[in-house]
């Protein structure tokens, strides 16, 4: 679905077109096979290398075709295939910047209605301020997960199931963000070296404030993995601790249980036994059999295996 947009720096709102003109701003969301040969034909873009627009796996990295700079990169989004980012990919053509997504992109409409200092006629700062965006969702995705994990320290002492399944998903997730701020980081690197694309000095002082940004998010998510795994462990400690006292538990009550059992065998016997013509044998033999479970339990008590 292609979606026209222009907009000069001194303009207060952004102005969507009908028609295509040099400076605009063309956004193809829930981009399809018939999308990417439209836009091969006005770009004059391999058609081949626009096919990894639609790759859901595509990796951060840049890549040229026909003069053309392509820059594929990921952000935060759920998806049902089981990723927690998304592909978005940016081009800086000759009269145009694109931007192209498999999915429907809610960064890129976010972008365009809460962000008013950016003109389409600066398709190179345009293309700044959108990795600037991608890694501000990266920072707030990252401090949700962080206050789960610090959430889920607090109340550790009762850990249930939904507690294990929680937090192995925050470390996929944390994972996945990692593995996209990483090549993301070299994304910029490229950037700022203006060997990619030539910079004005107020845009590499831009890059430079991304880069230092994506580096801060990606300490941050390494400090979130390390309390991840440390709560894991301390997950470990807890159900081997609880499972050792219910094993106590069972063996205490295996005991107990078996003197009772033990007596009645023995007196089911079809031999003479002590007792076996007294008037008051069953109440002695039940008093002696409680007398015996109860001094057992009194001793499993006082060793705290019950």
């Amino acid at each position: 679905m292609f979606k026209i947009y222009y907009k000069k720096a001194k303009d207060e709102e952004i102005q969507e077109l009908s028609e295509i003109r040099d400076g605009s701003w063309i956004h193809i969301d829930e981009a399809t096979t018939t999308d990417l040969e439209k836009l091969s034909h006005l770009t004059k873009i391999d058609y081949a290398d626009l096919l990894d627009c639609l790759d859901k796996y595509e990796i951060p990295r840049i890549e040229r075709s026909n003069h053309n700079l392509l820059i594929f990169t990921r952000y935060p989004a759920d998806q049902e295939i089981g990723l927690y980012t998304s592909t978005l990919t940016l081009i800086l053509a000759n009269h145009y910047f694109i931007t192209i997504s498999p999915h429907r992109s809610l960064l890129v409409k976010n972008f365009l209605y809460q962000n008013h200092k950016f003109s389409t006629l600066q398709n190179t700062k345009l293309l700044i301020l959108l990795l600037m965006k991608i890694n501000q969702e990266f920072t707030g995705q990252i401090r949700k997960v962080r206050y789960n994990v610090l959430s889920a320290e607090k109340e550790m002492i009762h850990v249930e199931s939904e507690d294990i399944t929680s937090l192995t998903k925050n470390e996929e997730v944390l994972n996945q963000y990692l593995s996209s701020l990483v090549p993301t980081r070299s994304v910029l690197e490229a950037i700022h070296s203006g060997r990619i694309t030539s910079l004005y000095e107020k845009e590499k002082e831009l890059v430079e404030d991304c880069l230092n940004s994506i580096h801060q998010s990606e300490e941050l998510c390494s400090i979130v993995l390390k309390s991840i795994r440390s709560l894991r462990n301390a997950y470990q400690i807890i159900f081997a601790n609880n499972l050792h006292k219910t094993i106590k538990l069972l063996t205490a009550l295996t005991i107990i249980l078996s003197i009772p059992t033990m007596i009645a065998s023995i007196y089911g016997m079809n031999v003479n036994l002590p007792l076996a013509k007294n008037t008051f044998a069953f109440a002695f033999v039940m008093g002696f059999t409680a007398i015996l479970s109860v001094f057992g339990l009194w001793i499993f008590r006082k060793k705290g295996w019950l």
